[in-house]
C-alpha cells in the first residue's frame, strides 16, 4: 500500500511533506468550494422561496428541480474518469464552474419567466438545473480529486474541515447578501444578482487556482501512480466495484447520507406539531442543529493534535462512532415523539448535529485517503463514484423523508408516533452505515 511505502522511506517522506499543499493552498481550494456553495444556495434556496411565495407555485415544482440537479450528478464517476486521463485538474474545475455559473443565471432567468409564461419558465429552469448538476459534478469532483492527491495524510482531516466550512460560509454570506439586495423583489433584480454572483464566483475560482496545481507538482510527481491502460469506463467501474473497500465505502456513503438528508424536511414540522414550537422557534432549532454540525466538524481535526491523536485520532473511528452517535440521537427523537414536550428537544437536536458533523467530516477525510490509497491515476473516478452516491442519496432522502412522514401519519393515527416511526428507520440506517464503515480495511 502507498502509506506503507512512504513511511518506510524517511528521505522521501520529508520531501513529500515539504512539497505537499500547505494551509494557504488548502484555503485557496476552500475558496473555490465557497464559490460552488454560493451559486448552489442561490438556486436551491432563494429561487425556491421566490417560486413558492412570490409566484404562488406549488412547492413540488422547486422540489423536483432541486432533486433534478442531484440526480444529474450520477455522471460524477464518468466526469472523474475523464479527468483522470489528463495530468491536470485545474481546467476541469474552471470549466465546471463556468457551466455551473451559466446554469445559475439560467435558473434565475427561468424563475423570472415563470411570472409571464409558466411553461417557458419551466423549460428554461429544467435546462438550467441540469447544467447546475453537470457543473457541480465536474468542478466538485475535480476539486476533491486535486485536494486528495495534493494534501499529505496528516492534514487530510483538517483540510476537509477547512474546505467544508468555507462552503458553509459561502452558503451563509450569499444568503445574507441576497437577502439585503433583493428587496423590494423584482424579476429583473433576481437575474441581475444571479449574474453578479456567478461572475464573481468564476473570477474568484480562476484567481484561487492560478499556478496552484503547479506548486505541488513535485509532491504529486513523487507519489506512486496506478498504471494507466485503455480500459473503457464501464469496465473500469466494474473492476473498481470488485474492490471491497471501495464498494463498502460507497454503500456507507449512500446509506449514511440517505439517513442524514431524510431528516431535513421533517424535523421542523415535527417540532411544530408535537412540541408546539412557533415558526421562530423551529427556525432557531435548525440554527442550533447547524451549530452542532459546526462543532462536530471542528472536533475531528482537533483530535489529531498532540496527545489526543493517540486516542481519538483515527478517522475511521470518528466515522463509525459518529454514525452510532447519530443513531442514538435519532432514537432520542423517537422517545421525544412518545414523551412529548417534556423531552429536551433542543439538546437532542444539538447533539444530533454534533454527531452528524463529526461523522461527515471524518468520512470526507477517509474518502480523500482511500482515493489515493493505491497511488495516483484513479482518484477522480473514485471520488466521482462516492460523490454520485452522495448526490443520489440527498435527492432521494429529501423526497423519501417527506413521503415516509406523510405515509406514517396516514396509517398511524397518533401524529407523534408517526414521526417517531420515521426517526426509528433513520436511526436503523445510521447503524447499518456504521456496520459498512467497520468493513473498510485500508
Amino acid at each position: 500500500m502507498f502509506m506503507t511505502n512512504v513511511s518506510s522511506t524517511p528521505t522521501l517522506t520529508a520531501k513529500i511533506k515539504d512539497n505537499s499543499l500547505g494551509w494557504l493552498g488548502i484555503i485557496r481550494l476552500g475558496l473555490v468550494q465557497t464559490c460552488i456553495g454560493a451559486i448552489v444556495v442561490m438556486t436551491t434556496s432563494t429561487l425556491n422561496r421566490i417560486m413558492v411565495v412570490e409566484l404562488s407555485l406549488p412547492a413540488l415544482i422547486p422540489g423536483l428541480l432541486v432533486a433534478l440537479h442531484y440526480f444529474v450528478q450520477v455522471i460524477r464517476p464518468k466526469m472523474g474518469f475523464i479527468s483522470d486521463q489528463g495530468k491536470h485538474k485545474t481546467p476541469w474545475i474552471i470549466g465546471g464552474m463556468s457551466i455551473l455559473a451559466i446554469g445559475g443565471v439560467g435558473a434565475s432567468l427561468g424563475t423570472a419567466l415563470m411570472a409571464m409564461n409558466l411553461i417557458l419558465g419551466l423549460v428554461v429552469s429544467f435546462i438550467a438545473f441540469v447544467m447546475i448538476g453537470i457543473g457541480v459534478s465536474i468542478s466538485g469532483t475535480s476539486l476533491l480529486a486535486l485536494l486528495a492527491k495534493s494534501v499529505n495524510d496528516q492534514r487530510r482531516a483538517a483540510a476537509a474541515t477547512i474546505v467544508w466550512l468555507m462552503m458553509i460560509f459561502g452558503f451563509a454570506i450569499t444568503s445574507v447578501m441576497i437577502g439585503k439586495l433583493i428587496d423590494p423583489y423584482t424579476p429583473e433584480k433576481v437575474v441581475m444578482i444571479a449574474c453578479d454572483v456567478s461572475l464573481i464566483a468564476v473570477l474568484l475560482t480562476v484567481i484561487a487556482l492560478y499556478r496552484l496545481e503547479g506548486s505541488v507538482s513535485q509532491y504529486i510527481k513523487n507519489q506512486p501512480e496506478i498504471k494507466k491502460d485503455n480500459t473503457p469506463f464501464k469496465e473500469a467501474l466494474a473492476q473498481m466495484w470488485k474492490d471491497n473497500d471501495i464498494r463498502h465505502f460507497t454503500q456507507f456513503i449512500f446509506i449514511s447520507m440517505l439517513a442524514f438528508s431524510s431528516q431535513d424536511l421533517i424535523l421542523e414540522p415535527f417540532a411544530g406539531i408535537v412540541f408546539n414550537y412557533t415558526v421562530g422557534q423551529t427556525t432557531s432549532l435548525s440554527g442550533l442543529q447547524h451549530s452542532g454540525v459546526l462543532l462536530g466538524m471542528l472536533l475531528v481535526p482537533l483530535s489529531g493534535i498532540g496527545f489526543l491523536r493517540k486516542y481519538v485520532g483515527s478517522l475511521n473511528l470518528w466515522v463509525i462512532y459518529g454514525c452510532i452517535a447519530s443513531a442514538i440521537a435519532m432514537a432520542g427523537l423517537c422517545l421525544g415523539g412518545i414523551i412529548g414536550p417534556a423531552w429536551p428537544l433542543n439538546l437532542n437536536v444539538f447533539l444530533l448535529g454534533v454527531a452528524n458533523g463529526a461523522f461527515s467530516i471524518a468520512a470526507i477525510g477517509t474518502m480523500m485517503r482511500l482515493a489515493v490509497a493505491d497511488g495516483l491515476g484513479k482518484e477522480g473516478v473514485r471520488i466521482g463514484l462516492w460523490g454520485g452516491a452522495q448526490a443520489i442519496a440527498f435527492g432521494l432522502g429529501g423526497l423519501l423523508g417527506a413521503i415516509a412522514s406523510d405515509a406514517a401519519r396516514l396509517f398511524i393515527t397518533d401524529t407523534a408516533h408517526a414521526y417517531s416511526s420515521v426517526f426509528a428507520v433513520e436511526a436503523f440506517l445510521f447503524i447499518v452505515s456504521a456496520k459498512f464503515a467497520t468493513r473498510i480495511q485500508r
